[in-house]
């Protein structure tokens, strides 16, 4: 079984300078290949001019991956549709275009029902989901973790910019909240209450929670 993740750029016909978007996301993705090459089967590139994909061989850090993306593209917003299946072609290892499969039927119907939530809902929106292709096995347990993905979201939707960098910087560092501080020229307390009114415990217990999910669903 593959992951194959398809994201694309919201509103990408509303962004002034699109090159310097695509080019900024062409970056991010070719860092991406090199920093998570043992989990990948198929290098992420573009394949439109606001869309791009790839495919993971390992669940492990499918979240590290998406929040990489989504923190170095902000204020640009991505939404990222992630299919669990087998991959019908050969791969590439230079580059997922071309392939084919069940794991991506799941992630192009995963992207397409976030596209139709945002036009009933608006920015309220999730803007992650998983699907598989015929697995009614595993519904319960895909439905769980889309619900999980939602509350992310709610959360992120709830952040200021100073504690959306808060939360950022303790999530990529791995710092104490006062080596945080310091780097953010603030104050311990400051941080704290940053962090606790971003709900930032409950984000990692949710992200965790997420990861070990997604890594049954390989399982089973």
């Amino acid at each position: 079984m593959y992951i194959a993740i398809i994201g694309d750029i919201r509103d990408s016909k509303k962004i002034q300078d699109r090159f310097t978007v695509q080019k900024t996301l062409k970056s991010i993705l070719e860092e991406i290949n090199i920093i998570y090459q043992n989990d990948i089967a198929a290098n992420f590139l573009i394949t439109l001019g606001d869309e791009f994909q790839g495919i993971l061989s390992l669940p492990n850090h499918i979240m590290e991956i998406i929040h990489y993306i989504k923190k170095h593209m902000y204020p640009v917003s991505i939404r990222f549709g992630i299919g669990f299946g087998d991959i019908s072609t050969d791969i590439n290892m230079d580059a997922a275009i071309g392939a084919d499969g069940p794991a991506f039927y799941a992630a192009r119907n995963a992207i397409n029902f976030l596209h139709d939530s945002e036009r009933k809902l608006k920015a309220r929106s999730s803007d992650v989901k998983i699907e598989f292709y015929n697995m009614d096995d595993r519904f319960l347990l895909k439905e769980s973790v889309n619900a999980l993905l939602s509350l992310t979201k709610i959360i992120e939707y709830g952040w200021n910019e100073n504690q959306r960098r808060t939360v950022w910087e303790m999530m990529d560092t791995g710092e104490t909240q006062e080596v945080c501080a310091k780097k953010m020229n603030t104050t311990q307390p400051t941080i704290a209450r940053r962090l606790s009114d971003a709900n930032y415990l409950v984000y990692l217990d949710t992200l965790e929670l997420i990861k070990k999910e997604m890594e049954r669903l390989m399982e089973l």
